[in-house]
């Protein structure tokens, strides 16, 4: 079996040029109240009703095993596109009825609806000291933490490797492998859905997206001159990215496809026989796409499943909280990213406004959680407005950007603009993520998750700070801004100078052309 391929279990999905992503967006309800029946995602319940019986819907069928729930997808008279193996998941098609059937066979646990997903974009890292962290904090080998030796894995439209902005002063790619997902209309050959399209291919224009360009730069871009004297740069030069592009738009199989690819992928993501050297092992995934509405989150969910799994192997997850706003009164949080397991982090939008300060605000557009429900709360905040990135002028989503900006180069012209949104803010603490994990390679993706929340710096802005447990959190901002400095020193990570911490101001000549850390 093909390293690609062992993960590729599902067939085809059509995509739904949307992304934000999420799954379930409430608690389990059972399928029409039948006696017997599975417990049935409540978007699926409405979407049943909204259908005719004769209407095809593609369906996640869990069960007690794999077995299980092929044999019943195969008793409810479905069509079996494909398998989640490592969950235990059935991805199959059929109508209304064969569903409902397939829900009250022996060994079902949940049935899941092909929920829609969108981008979290709408339309500074001083802020955050990733200036100062990577300028003074070292590694343990002595080596400057820029997030060398780790992977990240972007699930998103694709990437361009061959913008400048991904190429190294020696002319390499960070990009180490640039995936493409092909089942979006084929129902057969899985060993095939995934393939490695190069260096040279541009993966997100090929989906017609650019959101993928942009957040990958966020997380990993290299110190480049742009127009107007600044320099932009990612959170972690010095990381490696994967990208797993799922096409122009994105439904929750799709999405869940590529987070198992990772699962069964993450050390040794270019294959086993290239070392870990060239190609480092994925630490962590950036997720910023998912329901426009929010909600309650759902540990039923395969998304749920396997994002459990993937911090039991030691990778951490990274939602974008959504770009829903609100007041408090209801949970608009993106729904996986409020899993409370250990090392799986939402992220809400910060804006600096434009100083590099510290004491920012809470983004207008970024979803609060509920008040009253401190498990809706996003976990920390980030950089996510006006952030400065790769993005190339004749993509759509690039196009919305406010400030575009040419390289160096006659052939970059407006080749990076300036986008906002939680789907920036989560990149950067993606990014962060790895350079933490090159600090301590053996962290658990617990410990990570608590350097981040235990240092973040307590900005004022927004709602009030409240006891959330182990943390002091807000419904809109999480624990705070997140603090790159704070984050190292919380994993016993180089401990810089009291004169060091006292000369470095936070504050660049334009900090609205950097983008990470």
């Amino acid at each position: 079996m093909s390293r690609r391929g062992r993960s590729a279990r599902l067939a085809s999905i059509a995509f739904v040029l949307l992304m934000f992503f999420a799954p379930a967006s409430a608690a389990a309800n059972p399928l029409g109240g039948l006696a017997g029946a599975a417990p049935v995602d409540p978007w699926l319940v409405d979407k049943l009703d909204a259908v005719s019986a004769t209407d095809e819907l593609t369906v996640l069928v869990h069960g007690t095993d794999l077995a299980a729930a092929r044999s019943a997808v195969g008793r409810a008279g479905l069509e079996r596109l494909g398998d989640l193996e490592s969950i235990g998941v059935t991805i199959a098609s059929g109508t209304p009825p064969r569903i409902t059937l397939a829900a009250r066979q022996r060994g079902v646990t949940f049935v899941e609806g092909n929920q829609p997903i969108e981008l979290f974009t709408t339309s500074s890292h001083d802020a955050t000291r990733g200036e100062q962290a990577l300028a003074d904090s070292l590694s343990r080998s002595g080596s400057r933490l820029d997030g060398s030796g780790v992977s990240v894995a972007v699930i998103d439209t694709g990437v361009d490797p061959t913008h400048p902005f991904f190429r190294t002063e020696d002319g390499d790619s960070v990009v180490v492998a640039n995936l493409k997902y092909l089942c979006g209309v084929v129902r057969s050959n899985l060993e095939a859905c995934f393939t490695d399209a190069g260096p040279r291919v541009d993966t997100d224009t090929l989906s017609a997206g650019g959101h993928g360009t942009h957040v990958n730069g966020i997380v990993a871009g290299q110190p480049t001159e742009i127009a107007g004297d600044a320099t932009a740069r990612g959170a972690a030069p010095g990381a490696r990215l994967v990208s797993l592009s799922m096409g122009a738009g994105l439904a929750i199989i799709n999405a869940n496809v590529a987070l198992e690819w990772v699962l069964n992928n993450h050390h040794a993501p270019c294959g086993e026989g290239v070392p870990a050297a060239e190609c480092p092992p994925i630490k962590v995934t950036n997720n910023s796409y998912g329901p426009a509405s929010g909600g309650k989150f759902n540990p039923e969910s395969a998304t749920a499943k396997l994002q459990r799994k993937l911090a039991a192997d030691g990778v951490v997850t990274v939602w974008a909280n959504g770009n829903g706003g609100g007041d408090g009164s209801v949970n608009r949080s993106n729904p996986p990213g409020q899993d409370p397991t250990p090392g799986i982090v939402s992220v809400a939008s910060y804006f600096d406004q434009d100083t590099g300060t510290r004491d920012g605000v809470v983004s207008e557009y970024s979803s609060r959680g509920d008040r009253s429900e401190p498990a809706s709360w996003p976990d920390i905040s980030a950089p996510g407005e006006k952030i400065t990135s790769a993005c190339r002028p004749q993509l759509a989503i690039c196009s919305t950007g406010g400030a575009p900006r040419s390289g160096k180069n006659p052939q970059d012209v407006a080749a990076f603009n300036t986008i906002s949104g939680t789907s920036m803010a989560a990149p950067h603490i993606a990014g962060i993520v790895a350079q933490l994990f090159q600090l301590d390679p053996s962290a658990t993706p617990g410990e990570i998750e608590h350097a981040l929340k235990s240092s973040a710096y307590r900005y004022a802005d927004g709602a009030r700070y409240h006891d959330a447990g182990e943390y002091q959190a807000s419904f809109d901002k999480g624990t705070g801004l997140v603090d790159v400095v704070g984050a190292v020193e919380a994993l016993g990570g180089h401990q810089m100078t009291t004169e060091q911490q006292h000369t470095s101001s936070g504050t660049t000549s334009e900090p609205a052309a950097t983008c990470g850390g």
